[in-house]
């Protein structure tokens, strides 16, 4: 295991979740709900960033490794699956919504380790739909977990309706990786 700055960045997203999940289990009373879905929000924001820093500077230090590469995006679906059960138990979001978001992601992350393994992981590479869907996502679960209204905006409904967008974006961007592999499923 290689120990530098983005792996202990994506280590410390990690440590985070179960920091993000024990905010919202705290006896009634020793911090109010509003307080909850304050830090709650904060917390996965530095994780959000973290997500984007972590990669940053691995490619601007020249710090990539294997090790990286398979832990960073099994921290950002551990992070996105605990907002999300969050969410639903909450009432936040539909259990349908986030099942959608997170079989896509068990989906994606099965089929690249495969295409991986036969030599065509390129095919399955990120794309930009793939960014799109992660903004939406990351900013719908943020809007949904801080649920008070901002300058009188409804941030709560903005986050529903991104959330949507995010499923919708979710089920297209697997068409386009299920397509893109396509041809070498084929050949197995």
């Amino acid at each position: 295991m290689t120990y530098n700055l983005p792996n202990i960045l994506t280590w410390m997203r990690i440590v985070l979740i179960p920091l993000f999940i024990v905010l919202y289990y705290l006896p009634h009373g020793w911090i109010s709900s509003q307080d909850v879905n304050f830090w709650a929000t904060a917390i996965f924001a530095v994780a959000a960033i973290t997500d984007w820093l972590d990669g940053y500077l691995a490619r601007a230090l020249n710090q990539t490794s294997a090790f990286g590469a398979f832990l960073d995006p099994v921290a950002d679906k551990l992070m996105v699956t605990a907002a999300l059960v969050v969410l639903v138990e909450l009432g936040r979001v539909a259990a349908p919504i986030a099942l959608i978001i997170i079989g896509r992601e068990i989906t994606i992350s099965a089929l690249r380790e495969w295409m991986a393994k036969i030599g065509h992981s390129k095919s399955v590479a990120v794309s930009f739909v793939g960014k799109v869907k992660t903004t939406a996502q990351m900013m719908a679960i943020l809007l949904l977990l801080y649920q008070a209204p901002v300058l009188g905006i409804p941030v709560a409904q903005a986050g529903l309706v991104l959330m949507y967008v995010a499923a919708f974006l979710t089920l297209w961007s697997m068409g386009y990786y299920m397509r893109a592999a396509a041809a070498a499923i084929r050949q197995e």
